[in-house]
């Protein structure tokens, strides 16, 4: 299989850290692809509609993308415990979790639109504070919300790879949960994490 990755990427980062959980990560070829909204990659798009990765190339099967899909996909190919909890309610918050990562993500690079790669007199200040409201109310609740003494799954990888983009790019900061920095730093000395840092710029 072939990962159609960017280095700089909080949803590709998140399939190659699933990756690396489940034990399946050698069955990659990991390959780096530059695009953007305004940079469109022309192989990313031949397999993707959007032009956006992660996007995985099977042997004689349809390409997979987006990053929930990739990994619901990934945890079907080893045997050992799901990372998407089969108990009800525990599925609905890992789930839960991982919409709220993906939209933390959205909104971080929203206010990167607003900063820093929008021409400067076409930007919308309003809408930046509006998408900095959305993330520090995602940190407020998930410093109530997270928790260390249960097993992993899909939520926490989403949450912990999207939180390591938001300080990569000097985003708002969480740090000033307690509950939820400890959480991060613990987890960011997980050998997946340790071995998929981010790097890179964006190429617009």
């Amino acid at each position: 299989m072939k990962l159609l990755h960017q280095t700089h990427s909080p949803f590709a980062r998140k399939t190659l850290v699933f990756a690396h959980e489940v034990g399946i990560a050698d069955q990659l070829v990991v390959e780096h692809h530059e695009t953007s909204p305004t940079n469109a990659n022309a192989m990313v798009f031949n397999s993707n509609p959007l032009g956006k990765v992660p996007v995985l190339l099977r042997d004689g099967l349809s390409p997979l993308f987006d990053s929930d899909v990739i990994c619901a996909f990934f945890d079907t190919l080893h045997a050992g415990p799901s990372l998407f909890p089969e108990d009800t309610e525990r599925r609905w918050a890992a789930l839960r979790l991982q919409a709220l990562a993906q939209d933390m993500a959205y909104a971080g690079i929203g206010i990167r639109w607003e900063t820093a790669r929008r021409p400067e007199h076409l930007r919308y200040p309003e809408l930046q504070a509006g998408y900095e409201r959305k993330l520090f109310e995602s940190y407020r609740w998930l410093d109530r919300e997270i928790r260390s003494d249960e097993p992993l799954h899909i939520g926490h990888i989403a949450v912990a790879t999207t939180l390591d983009w938001l300080a990569f790019r000097y985003l708002p900061s969480f740090r000033a949960h307690a509950n939820l920095t400890r959480w991060f730093d613990a987890f960011t000395e997980r050998p997946s994490m340790l071995k998929t840092p981010l790097s890179g710029e964006t190429h617009d």
